[in-house]
């Protein structure tokens, strides 16, 4: 989003940068915008929207911000916290148990809080910066893009840029693909912008921008998003996984 705050994009449109993901897609459902960078799997909730090509946030392997924390043996996990600000993540845990682990547990919305999630569970999906800095000690952490990936050989998608088909004529003058690329440009410079308001070292994090996050949307993203809308659809997480409408 650094090219619609900062760069070439931002006279351009009215960006809301307050919402958490799953409030993205309440706006965009809701219609009170014609965009968002919603949950993936989202795409399959709303009717009536189009897919941005070429864009998104996915990981080929880890992610690190986005982890099942356990504190206790993953065999032994009973109950789930879910953060409630991410669906798509929320969604892959459920899809983890039921298909991979071949694992009962109940799921919990929770506040995302690692502390208080783990206090009242067994086990927490955390996600964002939080899970990038809370406190490990005495835990098992699975990331949860990196597990996607062992038992499906497949990168993960977590997020894509969605548009109201009715709002087509409304973003034409919008350029996702520049603004991805403006924003690859700009990592070392994020990295060193926000590095002291999370506690992390700046090459660590310039590293996470680098190497951990995924920002494009090839054949590979595509073969992922669709076996994850599958088994959602599967495990009646979504009422079916339609093919893409693209912009």
């Amino acid at each position: 989003m650094h090219d619609f705050l900062s760069g070439a994009q931002r006279a351009r449109c009215q960006l809301i940068t307050d919402a958490a993901p799953s409030r993205c897609a309440a706006l965009l459902r809701q219609g009170e915008v014609a965009a968002a960078l919603i949950p993936a799997i989202e795409y399959q909730r709303i009717p009536g929207l189009c897919l941005v090509e070429g864009v998104a946030i996915g990981s080929k392997r880890a992610v690190r911000s986005v982890v099942l924390a356990l504190k206790k043996p993953l065999k032994e996990v009973q109950t789930v916290a879910l953060d409630t600000s991410s669906r798509s993540s929320a969604s892959l845990a459920q899809i983890l148990f039921a298909e991979f682990y071949q694992q009962a547990a109940t799921f919990h919305p929770a506040e995302p809080d690692a502390r208080r999630m783990l206090a009242e569970h067994d086990a927490a999906v955390i996600i964002g910066d939080p899970a990038l800095t809370f406190d490990r000690r005495g835990l098992e952490v699975l990331d949860l893009a990196a597990e996607w990936r062992r038992f499906t050989d497949l990168p993960f998608v977590f997020a894509v840029w969605a548009v109201r088909a009715e709002a087509r004529e409304r973003v034409q003058s919008l350029d996702f693909v520049a603004a991805r690329d403006a924003g690859l440009r700009a990592r070392p410079d994020l990295a060193a912008q926000y590095a002291p308001a999370l506690g992390l070292p700046e090459d660590d994090l310039a590293d996470y921008l680098m190497k951990n996050i995924h920002y494009g949307l090839d054949a590979e993203d595509i073969a992922g998003l669709t076996r994850y809308w599958a088994l959602a659809a599967k495990r009646g997480l979504i009422p079916e996984a339609r093919p893409i409408r693209w912009l």
